[in-house]
C-alpha cells in the first residue's frame, strides 16, 4: 500500500522529484559508463593508467551524488512541509510518514537506475571517442554490454537514496501537525545535534588526515590528501547550515551597501533559510574542493618530481576535473530550480509591496552569487588544507603549485549555472499575474 501510494505521489509531482530523479540518474551515468569502459580497457595492458583514471572519477561521481542526492531529498521535504502536516492531521503516524518518505526515494532511485543504465552505453560510447580523439588513449576502447558494470550503478540509486530517505523523514516528522502548518520564513532548528555531531566527528576525522599526509609513504600522500578533502566536505556538508548563515551575514554586508535594497533581500533570504541555501552551495563546495585537490595536486606533484607533461598527459587531470564540473552544473541548476520554485508566492508579495521585477532580479542574482561565492569559499578552504599538508609531503614545505585561471573558471562555471537557474525558475513569479 505505502509503495503504491508512493507511485502515485511520484506520478502526479513529477516537479518535486525531478531533482533527485536527475541526480540519481547522471551519477548512475557516470558510474555505468566508467564501468563498461573499465571492462573494455581491462584487455589492453597500455590502457592502464586510463583504468585507474575511471576509476577514480567514478568513485568522484559516487561520492559527490550522496551529497547531492541528500540535498534534493531535504528540499522536497521541506517543500512538502504542510502536506506532511496535513497527513499527520488526519492519522498518519510518524512511523508512516518515514515509511511513505523512504518509498518515495525507492521508487525515484529505481526509476532513475535503469533510466540511467540505458543511457550509460551511448556515453561510454561517446567519452571513449572523445579520449581518443584527444590522444588520451593509444586506441578506441571497446564497448561491450555487459552485466557486471551495471550491478554497482543499479545498486547505486538504492544505496544513495535511502539513507539520505532516512534523514529527510526524521525532518517531516519532528515537528507536530499544528507547528508544520504554521507559515514562518524562519527555520526552527537550524542545527539538530545527529547532525551537529556529526559534522564534528567528520571534521576531527579530516583534521587527523591532515596530520597524516606529510607522515605516509610518498605513495601514500596524495589519496590520503584526498580523502582528507573528501571527508573535511562531509562535516562541513553537516555543519552547512551554521556555516552558511554566518558566511550570508558576512558576505552579504556589503552587497546590502552596495544595493540596499535587493541586497538586503538577498541576504535575509540567506540567513532565515540557510538550509535551503545549502543545497546549493554544497554542490560547488564539493566540486571546488575536490577538483582543486585534485588538479593542483598533480600539479605540485608534478613541480616536485621536475616533470613537465605534454601531449596527452595534459587531459588526463581535467578529464576528472570535466566530469566532476559537469555534474555540478545539472545539480546547482536543479537545486537552484527547486529552491526558487517554491518562492512564487513571496515574489509575488514583494511585487505587491512595490518592488519591481528588475528589482526582483538583482535580488535573485545577489542571492545567487553570495550562495556560489560562500561555496567556492568552503571548498577553497578544504582545499588549500588538503594541498598544503600535500605539499608539505612532497617538498618539505607548507607550499603547492596552483592556476589562478583554473580556479577562477571553477567559480565562474559554478556562479553562472546559478544565475541562470535562479532566474529562469522564478520568472514567471517576477513578470506574471500577481495571483497564482
Amino acid at each position: 500500500m505505502t509503495v503504491l501510494l508512493a507511485w502515485s505521489n511520484v506520478r502526479s509531482q513529477p516537479a518535486g522529484f525531478a531533482g533527485s530523479f536527475a541526480a540519481v540518474l547522471v551519477a548512475v551515468v557516470l558510474v555505468g559508463s566508467s564501468g563498461l569502459l573499465v571492462a573494455g580497457a581491462d584487455r589492453y595492458p597500455d590502457l592502464d593508467g586510463v583504468t585507474g583514471l575511471l576509476v577514480l572519477s567514478a568513485l568522484v561521481s559516487g561520492f559527490v551524488s550522496v551529497f547531492v542526492v541528500a540535498g534534493m531529498l531535504s528540499l522536497h521535504v521541506l517543500r512538502q512541509r504542510r502536506t506532511w502536516g496535513l497527513l499527520r492531521s488526519v492519522g498518519m503516524t510518524p512511523r508512516q510518514v518515514r515509511r511513505l518518505v523512504r518509498a518515495e526515494a525507492l521508487v525515484v532511485a529505481v526509476l532513475a537506475g535503469v533510466a540511467g543504465c540505458v543511457l550509460a552505453v551511448p556515453y561510454a560510447e561517446l567519452v571513449a571517442a572523445v579520449m581518443h580523439a584527444v590522444g588520451l588513449t593509444p586506441r578506441g576502447i571497446p564497448v561491450e554490454v555487459t552485466w557486471g558494470p551495471f550491478v554497482p550503478a543499479l545498486l547505486l540509486g538504492p544505496v544513495v537514496t535511502l539513507p539520505a530517505a532516512a534523514v529527510a523523514a526524521r525532518k517531516a516528522v519532528q515537528a507536530g501537525p499544528l507547528e508544520v502548518l504554521r507559515d514562518s520564513a524562519a527555520q526552527q532548528r537550524l542545527m539538530p545535534w545527529p547532525r551537529a555531531l556529526t559534522g564534528m566527528v567528520a571534521l576531527a576525522g579530516g583534521g587527523v588526515l591532515l596530520y597524516l599526509v606529510p607522515r605516509v609513504p610518498a605513495e601514500s600522500a596524495v589519496p590520503t590528501g584526498l580523502a582528507a578533502t573528501m571527508v573535511l566536505c562531509v562535516g562541513a556538508s553537516a555543519l552547512g547550515p551554521v556555516l552558511l548563515r554566518g558566511l550570508g551575514a558576512v558576505l552579504g554586508a556589503p552587497v546590502a551597501r552596495l544595493d540596499p535594497g535587493p541586497g538586503t533581500l538577498a541576504t535575509a533570504s540567506l540567513t532565515t533559510q540557510p538550509r535551503r541555501a545549502m543545497a546549493v552551495a554544497s554542490p560547488v563546495m564539493l566540486t571546488v574542493a575536490l577538483a582543486c585537490t585534485f588538479l593542483f595536486a598533480v600539479t605540485t606533484s608534478d613541480a616536485a618530481a621536475g616533470v613537465v607533461r605534454t601531449g596527452p598527459s595534459v587531459w588526463a587531470a581535467p578529464v576528472l576535473v570535466g566530469s566532476a564540473v559537469a555534474y555540478t552544473v545539472i545539480s546547482v541548476l536543479n537545486a537552484t530550480a527547486m529552491s526558487m520554485s517554491e518562492r512564487g508566492a513571496e515574489l509575488r508579495l514583494l511585487r505587491s509591496l512595490g518592488i519591481t521585477p528588475r528589482q526582483l532580479v538583482r535580488a535573485i542574482c545577489w542571492e545567487s552569487l553570495i550562495v556560489t561565492c560562500a561555496g567556492a569559499l568552503l571548498g577553497s578552504l578544504i582545499a588549500v588544507a588538503s594541498l598544503t599538508a600535500l605539499g608539505e609531503a612532497l617538498t618539505g614545505e607548507p607550499g603547492f603549485a596552483y592556476s589562478l585561471p583554473q580556479w577562477l573558471g571553477l567559480v565562474a562555471v559554478c556562479a553562472a549555472t546559478a544565475l541562470v537557474g535562479g532566474l529562469a525558475s522564478t520568472r514567471r513569479a517576477r513578470r506574471g499575474a500577481l495571483s497564482p
